[in-house]
Parts: C-alpha cells; structure tokens; sequence
C-alpha cells in the first residue's frame, strides 16, 4: 500500500503548475506535429514532390506524414522503459527537445529544387524523430498529471494534457491561416511556409523552462522506492523489464487501447487534415476558408474536452467514450454533406460538430488509460496501447482517405471507413472494465488467481 504521503493530493497552486507544464509541452509537440500534417497538405507536394500530378504528390506527401506514426510506437517502447525505470519528469524533457529540434530543422530544410531527392530523405528522416518523440511524450505527461491529481477529479484534471492536441492544431492552423492571409501563394511556397517551423525553437525554450519546474510524480516515487526493496530483499535481482509485465498481465488492456483509439485517431486526421485536401479539391473552397473552418473548429474543441473530461468523473470513462464513438460514426454523412455545399458555415459546422464528438473519446482517454496500468508498468502500458494503435489508425488515415477519393470521386467510402473504424472502438470499449473509481496507487496486474504469486513477486506494484 502506498504511502499516505504518496497518496496525498497535491496542493491547488503545485496541481495547477503540474497541468500547466503537461499542457505548454504536449501543446508545443503537438504544434509540431500538426504543422507538418498542415504543410504536407499545402505546399509540401509541390516543394519536395514537384515531379508527380498533384493528387499524387499529396498522397506522397501523406505517406511522409504517415511515416512519422510508424516511428511513434519505437518511441512509446522506449520512453516507457525509461520511464518506469527512472521517472516521467526526465523523459518529458528530452521528449520535448527532440520534438523541437526536429521541426527547427525542417524549418530550414533545401527543397527539390536545391538538393533534388535528398530532399524528401531528409524530411522523412525529421518526421521520424518527429514520430519518435511524440510515441513517447503522451504517455509522461497524461501520467504526470494523473498520477498527481485528485482521484474524485482525475478525467478532468488528466483530460487538461489532451486540449494540447487541439491547441496544438490552433497553434499551427492560425499561424498557416494567418501567413497565407498576408503572403501571397508564391512568397508562401518560397519561404513563407518555414517561418512557423522556425518559430519552434521558441516554443521549445518556453516549454522546457516550465516543465523542468514540477516535480516527478509522487506515486511513481513510491512505487520505485519499494520496488529498490523487493530488489534487495532478493540480494539485488532485478525486476522484470516494464514492456515483459506489460504483455504478462495486461495485455488484454492493451488490446482494449488500441481498439478504443481506431474512432478516435481515424476521426481526428480525418477531420482536420485530410478535410485540407478534400475541401480545396473537391468542394472547391478557398485554402485560406478550410484553414479558418479548422481554427474555429479547434478552439471550440479545447473548450469542451475539459467537460467532457469532467463528466466521465461523474458517470464513468466508459459511457462517455461510447458516445463519442457512435456520434463520430453517425456524424460523416453529415459531415461530408456540409462540406460539398461549399459555404463557409456549413465547413464550420461539420468540423466543429466532428471534433466535439471526438473530444468525448479523447477527453477521458487520459484517465482512462492510465487507471488500466500499474504504477511500475503504466508509462509502458499506456504509451504501448495508444502509440501502437496510432499506426493502423491515424497513420494511414489521411493516406487511406485520399486514395479513396481517388480511386472513387467520391466521399461515401470515406465516410464508411470511419464508421468501421467506430465499430471497431464500441467493441473495444464495450469489452473494458469500467476504471473511474479505482486508486492509481492500488492498481494491481490483472491476472488470475494461478498467476497471483507470481504477480507478487515479480511484477505487483503499488
């Protein structure tokens, strides 16, 4: 059992400085990772794939953003060993400055036109540290809250690291809105297109100040204090590695992850990046229009996911998540109706309406997934869950819809992709155990009586 210093919650001013540095940094590399996909549907087809027809010098486009979810599940495996070996806190930081760094550099890449092919190798090579670092960022900084916070309160409290993804989107949305308002497309595809990947650096040094302010998480504290105990009451042997516990006695969590985040990650890219493609092509709107229809969309969608965090402490992680699911699913015919009418409130509607039901799986995500994991093992396990799911769904999600459009002319396939994907979610979460009530610092493995002693031994933490 934990300590009651361990388990005690947080003072406000130290929970808030705690969210506040979870959030600037999760909204940093998200930032990051959404300018790309901005980018990739704007002008990187025509600055390092000059050579293809435009449809599929974006769908290259999109294969060098998807190759950046490939690296994330390395990233997950990786950060979450270290991070259940030697803390959140660290890895956070690195997390955040190779996230950083990457997107600096691209800001200063040659094109085609410069340095011919080694131009696309070396922005698939930036997108994959890219990749790498994000597989590890969302794990440590939805724990370090969680494993902060009030339990009464802890989808709310956790739910504040998932805005990052929105903020992130409205970061990088509003500086692309705001540079092609004021650059002319020429100016924009010659040089106006570094300047936000530039603007990272800045970025970075703010985030890095703040997140090097909290302290490592209390009940990860506690954990690795009694788990140096167990290793010397057995003259030094060590435990069993996090990612060996992991697939031992939670692999049936892991699977339930990855399905609950096919909806949620497949909706998302759909909605806000492949909707850049889709508008512009096929319902004839404006590059600038979709780019404001996303902004307004994204502020609307950091607004609710709180609440709907909020809500899953009152009636549980699981229904919340349902409905989110099912609203996704039955929401694309809708959404792609809106958007083939060309107006401006109509794009707005159906993005904001998509992006307000995605939040309800994306906001009790955090708690939800972290309550599934023991302390020892919960980096591991819950990065190893979302980061894994995030290559067979958000990865070829904007890819998949493209060629579908393609091959098809129209947005009915698409829109049947995404309900497969909710389907797939439903039975996902439909199959987990509800988690709102339980205590971070009691959550055992979950294995069968057979196993319980060995579970003790070598894998049971606080």
């Amino acid at each position: 059992m934990a300590s009651a210093a361990a388990s005690a919650p947080p003072t406000p001013a130290n929970l808030k400085r705690i969210v506040a540095a979870s959030l600037i940094g999760t909204t940093i590399e998200w930032y990051d990772f959404f300018l790309y996909g901005s980018a990739a549907a704007l002008v990187f087809n025509k600055l390092f794939f000059p050579d293809s027809d435009p449809l599929v010098g974006t769908l290259l486009s999109f294969l060098t953003y998807a190759v950046g979810f490939a690296a994330r599940p390395l990233g997950a495996l990786v950060f979450g060993h270290y991070g259940d070996r030697i803390g959140r806190k660290k890895l956070l930081v690195l997390s955040l400055l190779m996230m950083g760094g990457a997107t600096f550099a691209i800001g200063l890449l040659p094109t085609h036109a410069t340095v011919g092919s080694a131009a696309p190798v070396l922005l698939t090579t930036l997108r994959l540290v890219q990749g790498f670092a994000l597989g590890g960022e969302w794990g440590g900084a939805v724990l370090l809250v969680s494993e902060h916070g009030d339990a009464r309160r802890r989808g709310f409290w956790a739910s504040w690291p998932q805005t990052g993804a929105p903020a992130g989107q409205l970061l990088a949305t509003g500086v692309l809105s705001l540079l092609t308002a004021l650059l002319s497309d020429a100016a924009f595809g010659s040089w106006g297109w570094r300047i936000p990947f530039l603007l990272s650096g800045v970025l970075v040094i703010v985030g890095l100040w703040i997140r090097l302010s909290v302290d490592e998480s209390p009940v990860f504290k506690e954990a690795l204090a009694q788990a140096e105990a167990r290793k010397a009451a057995r003259n030094g042997e060590a435990e069993k590695l996090p990612l060996v516990s992991v697939l031992r006695h939670h692999w049936r969590d892991v699977l339930v992850a990855m399905g609950a985040r096919m909806a949620e990650n497949i909706s998302y890219y759909v909605i806000t990046a492949f909707i850049l493609v889709y508008a512009t092509t096929s319902a004839g709107v404006s590059k600038q229009t979709a780019l404001n229809a996303v902004l307004i969309a994204s502020a609307v969608h950091f607004a609710v996911i709180p609440a709907w965090g909020a809500l899953s402490d009152r009636v549980g992680r699981r229904p919340v998540y349902l409905l989110g699911a099912v609203g996704v699913g039955l929401w694309m015919f809708p959404f792609f109706s809106l958007v083939d009418t060309g107006g401006f409130g109509a794009l707005v509607l159906a993005v904001t309406v998509g992006l307000i039901l995605h939040g309800a799986m994306y906001a009790p995500q955090a708690a939800f997934f972290s309550e599934m994991f023991a302390t020892r093992m919960r980096y591991s396990g819950a990065s190893i869950g979302a980061q894994f799911a995030s290559v067979a769904a958000g990865a070829p999600a904007p890819l998949i819809a493209t060629a579908l459009l393609a091959d098809y002319d129209s947005s009915t396939p698409i829109a049947l992709y995404v309900v497969a994907a909710a389907v797939l979610t439903v039975i996902a979460v439909l199959a987990a155990k509800e988690t709102r009530h339980r205590d971070l610092a009691d959550v055992e493995p979950s294995v069968g009586a057979e196993a319980s002693a060995v579970a003790a031994a070598d894998a049971r933490t606080v």
